[in-house]
């Protein structure tokens, strides 16, 4: 192969032109088919937001948030999880008497397990899966208050009625489950939730914070709830000596007692037994009812009165 230098000049001429019209004719070639592509949308080359776009795109597995399973379903990534339990247990503990605190708190410790143990327990049920199938709601309207008062005196419903007038409270102060997962466990705690105050009114137990307490000590035995156990657990450390004094002594070992041995609360059709009597109904579901505790509240201070007068 001969060297360029020897070549001759017009051989040297001839070459280098030859070589830039191939060159010339490639490039042209490459331009022609990236316009080409370029015009079709054919065109792609490396973003580097790629992997940024990615992490945030609606399709990416670990921050896509899923689909509401329920009107009012809010869904949370387990990070709103966590902080939504540390956030309502610090709230509650401090500010007991605020209820978004105490819903936060509940719904957000309510995990599936223990829903789906409650859920096994109704289906086991003939009353339970009647109310799993009929889903019925607890509300002023649903209840019909004025027809509770016209009920006899010791039923279930008069006593109901009886204790929310003492206790200045209504059911529709119950709100809606938003940020449980699954449909029907949804259901299932909403239903855990708007019971709540006739375990008060079969109790006796009026909602100043050692009957709230007590109650929920209660629930926790028979139901199982984890926000009744943090309650019961946390609840009495801000507590004066004398209310601790009749929890300890009285109301938590009646709770203990009364929650684990009587049938299951999640199977009551409350909406069916309204006319029952409410003493045959504690004896057939093996509630003790508990010392009046307004009472008890009001011989400490009459003590406590006199004492300070001697």
């Amino acid at each position: 192969m001969y060297r360029l230098s020897k070549l001759s000049h017009a051989q040297r001429t001839f070459f280098l032109a030859a070589t830039a019209s191939i060159l010339g004719s490639m490039i042209f070639s490459e331009n022609n088919t990236l316009a080409t592509k370029m015009e079709k949308g054919q065109l792609h080359y490396k973003d580097p937001n790629a992997i940024f776009n990615k992490l945030t795109s609606e399709d990416n597995l670990y921050f896509k948030r899923g689909k509401p399973q329920y009107p009012g379903h809010v869904p949370l990534f387990l990070h709103e999880k966590i902080l939504m339990v540390l956030g309502s247990s610090i709230g509650s503990y401090f500010h007991p008497e605020r209820n978004e605190f105490i819903v936060g708190l509940g719904e957000s410790t309510a995990i599936s397990p223990v829903l789906r143990s409650l859920q096994t327990q109704m289906l086991s049920d003939p009353v339970g899966r009647q109310l799993l199938r009929e889903r019925p709601r607890i509300t002023s309207t649903s209840l019909n208050l004025e027809y509770l008062r016209l009920l006899p005196e010791n039923s279930i419903g008069n006593t109901y009625i009886k204790w929310l007038d003492r206790e200045g409270v209504s059911p529709d102060t119950r709100v809606p489950v938003r940020f449980i997962e699954d449909e029907e466990l949804a259901y299932i705690y909403q239903r855990y939730r708007e019971c709540h105050d006739f375990y008060h009114a079969v109790t006796g137990l009026p909602i100043i914070i050692e009957g709230e307490i007590a109650v929920k000590v209660f629930e926790f035995m028979n139901i199982g709830i984890p926000m009744s156990g943090l309650g019961a657990l946390f609840a009495p450390l801000r507590l004066k000596r004398s209310q601790k004094e009749r929890l300890y002594n009285i109301y938590y070992p009646w709770a203990f007692r009364s929650g684990l041995n009587s049938k299951p609360l999640i199977n009551v059709y409350w909406e069916n037994i309204l006319t029952k009597d409410v003493n045959e109904f504690r004896a057939e579901m093996g509630i003790e009812q508990p010392p009046d505790l307004r009472n008890l509240r009001k011989e400490y201070f009459e003590k406590l009165k006199k004492a300070k007068k001697v």
